[in-house]
């Protein structure tokens, strides 16, 4: 179960992305760093600078046909960068037409907004991407998590870090195809 983790070279909550990370480790799985250009991530605890992560692969040429699904960590700075990276956006909009599971928490469904693949979906997050959802064409609700299976492929969301045990659980039941 090799997992793509999608992150901008900056601006990525580290716990966002540390805890799901762990938890597909703890499932046997592979997670592996994907970011818009190569060297390291700098991560960040809310606005203060946090651990910088080695990038494994740059998201220009990937298909998700590599992947057995897509984690995308939040953190304000990260989604908005990926959304105007057009590897980035294309590379998630290709999980969706490929079937495959994907996971967002916080901010990230921005990119999942730039990547127009919200239209008659049921999801959460932070709540000021609400509004955002709903004219991308979402259904937004204020759940600690939801799995979307309205669409070609599961869409597991959270809205944030004290949410992430239900979100790592989701994510790794939908990874797994349970």
């Amino acid at each position: 179960m090799r997992i793509a983790f999608l992150v901008a070279p900056e601006g990525v909550e580290q716990i966002e992305l540390t805890d799901p990370w762990q938890a597909v480790r703890d499932a046997g799985g592979e997670p592996v760093l994907v970011s818009t250009r190569p060297g390291e991530v700098q991560a960040f605890h809310h606005l203060d600078k946090a651990d910088t992560f080695p990038v494994q692969e740059t998201a220009a040429g990937l298909t998700a046909a590599d992947f057995a699904g897509l984690v995308l960590p939040g953190g304000v700075a990260n989604p908005d960068q990926l959304r105007t990276d057009a590897d980035a956006v294309a590379f998630v909009r290709d999980f969706f037409t490929r079937g495959l599971p994907v996971a967002a928490i916080c901010h990230a469904p921005w990119t999942l907004i730039e990547a127009d693949v919200l239209r008659g979906r049921t999801l959460t997050s932070w709540p000021s991407l609400a509004t955002d959802i709903r004219n991308a064409g979402g259904t937004w609700v204020d759940a600690q998590v939801k799995v979307c299976t309205a669409g070609p492929n599961a869409l597991v969301t959270s809205r944030k870090p004290d949410d992430l045990k239900a979100f790592d659980e989701a994510l790794i039941e939908q990874m797994r195809g349970d």
